[in-house]
């Protein structure tokens, strides 16, 4: 179990973070979800305040011009940002850490422009007929004299038609697998204005506002070989290096979100009064506080204890990582819930955040691998132990 307790720096990160949040980012929630629509100067004028006070890629190695921050101290940082509606968080850009394995022309190329905040990525594995099936996938790079041709199709990119490239994985051939015949999977960084490449728009889905998603179609589009991360082939163990940290930031997520919606019920319940006195006073009202109280301790013990666990590079993170996942994005679900059963019909009102809570808590029990693909994991793991 870790020790919990923070350094005097680590405090003051999750502070900055928070302020940040509470100047930054909130005051502009409203807008947000009138629109549907993040302006662009809005956009970089965040970004350069977060460059400002040292917040962006925040959580890249200090090697590529990061902050080199642990585990512990960026999980504090997403926190405190992650309060505020998600396309307002993502205005301070912490970069995919996949980009950190970048080397020789990639770095001029890619990296350097991401830490720079001139340019930004996306990442690309999903696709019509391959969501949680990695090896399935059915978008190929085949190679030829000049490099990789890509053909195949993507989808749920998340605000691909904002950024400038894609960080892609591809299947570049085909392996025996313990049950079947799996794709190779490799990973290639991808221009989105490369001809052949289509950023079209995506579905309109219940959720985060501001937050699009897109669909890519490659046709035929040509990449040299100094795109490629990694070795051909070397895709899966990238993707599993990343979804780890990306289970444990859709956790943090989650946990800010909870907090928030949590203090607008207490302030709710300690100010309203029925029938003479504090609503709190009910047990129908105290009673589903307390429990809310509750498993919001518990998916904060939880949630930096995993981030403990990934500094200290143990064996179970990537069950670890899925727990954190698990419980947390489904506590979201139940705190936001009875945060507006609280609140009554004041919890609906678009001008509070419980509505916006509610609504966007449910899609983080689907992305970065569902409850039932945490679960799988964590079960696996259970019977492995078992068998050794």
């Amino acid at each position: 179990m870790a020790n919990i307790n923070l350094t005097e720096e680590q405090k003051l990160l999750y502070r900055t973070a928070r302020e940040f949040c509470e100047r930054e980012l909130i005051p502009h929630e409203t807008l947000l979800e009138s629109t549907n629509d993040l302006p662009r100067e809005l956009e970089m004028s965040i970004r350069h305040k977060a460059m400002a006070a040292g917040l962006h890629a925040c959580n890249m190695p200090e090697s590529v011009g990061g902050a080199g921050l642990d585990c512990v101290s960026f999980t504090l940082v997403e926190k405190g940002l992650s309060r505020a509606s998600r396309a307002l968080a993502a205005c301070v850009h912490r970069p995919s850490n996949i980009l950190a394995a970048c080397k020789g022309q990639q770095i001029p190329h890619f990296l350097d422009p991401v830490m720079r905040g001139e340019k930004r990525e996306c990442i690309a594995m999903t696709e019509p007929d391959a969501g949680s099936d990695l090896r399935g996938m059915k978008t190929r790079a085949v190679k030829d004299a000049a490099g990789w041709v890509i053909n195949g199709t993507k989808h749920f990119i998340t605000n691909a038609q904002i950024s400038d490239f894609v960080i892609l994985f591809a299947s570049t051939g085909e392996e025996a697998g313990s049950t079947r015949v799996c794709g190779r999977i490799s990973c290639f960084l991808v221009d989105l204005d490369t001809p052949g490449l289509e950023v079209a728009k995506g579905y309109d889905p219940m959720g985060p506002r501001g937050q699009h998603n897109n669909i890519l179609r490659f046709d035929d589009v040509r990449v040299g070989d100094w795109q490629m991360v990694g070795a051909e082939g070397e895709g899966f163990a990238v993707v599993n290096g990343w979804l780890g940290p990306g289970r444990l930031t859709v956790a943090t997520v989650c946990q800010a979100r909870a907090e928030r919606a949590f203090e607008v019920a207490v302030d709710h319940a300690a100010q309203r009064k029925q029938f003479g006195q504090p609503i709190w006073k009910f047990q129908g009202i105290g009673f589903p506080l307390a429990d809310m109280a509750v498993d919001i301790r518990l998916g904060n013990l939880l949630l930096m204890d995993t981030a403990w666990r990934v500094d200290q590079k143990l064996p179970t993170v990537a069950e670890d990582c899925a727990m954190a996942k698990l419980w947390c994005s489904e506590m979201l679900g139940r705190v936001a819930d009875q945060a507006i059963q609280t609140c009554g019909g004041n919890g609906i009102r678009a001008d509070l955040p419980l509505e916006r809570i509610y609504r966007d808590a449910r899609v983080e029990r689907i992305w970065e691998g569902s409850s039932e693909v945490q679960r799988q994991i964590i079960g696996r793991r259970l019977i492995y132990q078992k068998d050794r």
